[in-house]
């Protein structure tokens, strides 16, 4: 896998104006149609410079459907997409909605939200459980996982699983275990993993080694690895990103990306850009290697899990 197909184009922030990133300002009002034609430009954008992986949902407002606008205007049978069932975009692009999402994991849900995603034909590659976790029991759900079963036979898809939070680790094991039929299910993992949170190395290798994909999320932190005044605890971690990205004539987002693609040679890294701007300023991860000296730098800035979580709740949607 070469370092262009090593990273995917995350779909969140072009399909709803609010998210979970402190790098961008807090949105007012929001003009749909505008929001829809940047989001569509952009996805063209990555085409053309290369990405060929995108993953979306259901959750993430009009990204789902706005990419498979996009995709009827290509015929690439490289085009891979991954995409999820789980959760329902609620807030109705309103900045100041108190709610954004709503997580059902039910057999109705999964039902629901697969007659939009199975559109995707053959290009569709992945389908995901979004956030699975251990509380709403959805990894021991058997007519769930029947039901996933039998769609990952009948359409050839990879079935995977996205996590979040402190026990990511643990829910993942969980999937590891889970078979149908006497065979494993889920060939898929899509998890946090960044400079601040390396817990996923404590299975990455028995992942790798029974030949799952693994997808790296939040990359940058959520926006955290960027130079913040309200993060001065990270002061030291924003120094050593600037020395190396002066070194290497980049930008502090590629030296963080390069870090998880080295990190995790045979994962799929995703970009969560939502302008031209931070796209390509992400695509210059490819011009960049790291040497084993500064990956052993920037590894020691790894945060205790639980305290990393922590501090992701606090994020507002803005």
């Amino acid at each position: 896998m070469n370092s262009m197909n090593q990273l995917g184009l995350g779909t969140a922030a072009i399909g709803r104006p609010q998210y979970i990133n402190i790098r961008y300002p807090n949105v007012v009002q929001t003009n749909l149609e505008i929001f829809r034609s940047n989001g569509f430009k952009l996805l063209e954008e990555a085409y053309n410079l290369g990405v060929r992986y995108f993953d979306t949902a259901p959750g993430y407002g009009l990204a789902e459907g706005l990419l498979l606008e996009w995709l009827q205007t290509k015929n690439d049978p490289a085009i891979q997409v991954a995409t999820k069932w789980g959760y329902t975009y609620v807030a109705n692009f309103d900045a100041k909605a108190k709610v954004h999402e709503i997580k059902e994991h039910s057999l109705s849900k999964l039902n629901e939200q697969w007659e939009v995603s199975k559109t995707f034909a053959s290009n569709l590659k992945v389908y995901q459980i979004h956030s699975a976790t251990i509380e709403t029991g959805v990894l021991k759900n058997e007519a769930i996982l029947n039901r996933l079963a039998t769609l990952k036979y009948e359409y050839g898809l990879e079935i995977g699983i996205t996590t979040t939070g402190a026990n990511q680790t643990e829910v993942i094991k969980k999937a590891l275990d889970v078979e149908v039929a006497g065979h494993a299910l889920f060939d898929a993992f899509q998890v946090t993993y960044n400079i601040l949170d390396q817990s996923l190395e404590t299975i990455s290798n028995e992942l790798f080694e029974q030949d799952k994909k693994v997808i790296i999320k939040e990359a940058l932190a959520n926006g955290r690895l960027f130079k913040n005044s309200n993060y001065k605890h990270y002061k030291e971690l924003y120094n050593t990103l600037e020395k190396l990205a002066e070194t290497h004539h980049v930008g502090t987002d590629a030296i963080a990306l390069k870090f998880c693609q080295q990190n995790m040679p045979k994962s799929m890294v995703l970009s969560g850009a939502s302008s031209s701007e931070h796209l390509k300023s992400n695509l210059k991860v490819n011009k960049v290697i790291l040497s084993k000296e500064e990956l052993r730098e920037l590894k020691r800035h790894s945060i205790n899990s639980n305290n990393y979580w922590q501090e992701r709740k606090l994020l507002a949607w803005n």
